[in-house]
């Protein structure tokens, strides 16, 4: 009797360790895509960059890239605003993958900023730093992006190439869905993560902003 307890008391702790690798995405999660869900992939009308390809795309494909260069996390201050030494933070996915898209946040950020101080609530404005904080990115995006829902549910509404705002965190999401039709999102939140595309969604109780640029 006491060894068929141990077993079953070492059974549940394998399996509780299996959820935990699971829940927090050291286990990889099954992908699926739009058409798995009948959802038709957007693209935007616009091509600020005029590169060929339609913004919403454009920076799907540039955040993909931009994790594919492993960037570690690391919280530092650069002079060249954006970061230039293979470190950064979550809100410098949204930076580049804007960037390379034809947005340059810090430009964009700062002139916002400048014009519009009190709505930001900054005392000293520092164009180096303002586009990598989160609660202005959360300002930027209500005034000069589209609002969109924060409803996970509607999965329709969530479309790859769109940003997410979380209370003190930011990302892409991604094309990527999982069985329930809920998008994963790209992102870089500590040193410890393990994939930079994950199946967060449905466990983050403090998204405030879900917006697309175009």
């Amino acid at each position: 009797m006491k060894k068929k307890i141990m077993m079953i008391a070492a059974f549940v702790l394998v399996m509780i360790g299996f959820y935990g690798l699971y829940r927090f995405n050291y286990i990889p999660h099954r992908k699926y895509t739009n058409a798995d869900f009948n959802i038709e992939t957007y693209k935007s009308h616009t091509d600020k960059d005029h590169d060929g390809i339609d913004d919403q795309t454009d920076i799907l494909n540039n955040a993909k890239n931009y994790i594919k260069t492993k960037p570690k996390y690391k919280s530092k201050y650069y002079n060249t605003g954006y970061p230039n030494d293979g470190y950064g933070v979550c809100t410098d996915v949204v930076a580049f993958a804007l960037k390379d898209a034809g947005y340059d946040l810090m430009t964009l950020v700062n002139e916002d900023i400048e014009a519009n101080k009190k709505l930001y609530d900054i005392e000293t404005i520092d164009k180096n730093i303002d586009f990598r904080r989160v609660k202005n990115l959360k300002v930027y995006f209500d005034r000069n992006a589209i609002s969109l829902t924060t409803d996970i549910n509607q999965i329709e509404e969530w479309l790859g190439g769109d940003i997410v705002v979380f209370k003190n965190h930011i990302g892409i999401v991604s094309d990527h869905r999982n069985k329930k039709g809920i998008n994963f999102v790209i992102h870089h939140v500590n040193l410890y993560q393990k994939y930079y595309e994950e199946d967060i969604l449905e466990y983050r109780h403090d998204i405030v902003g879900h917006y697309r640029m175009s």
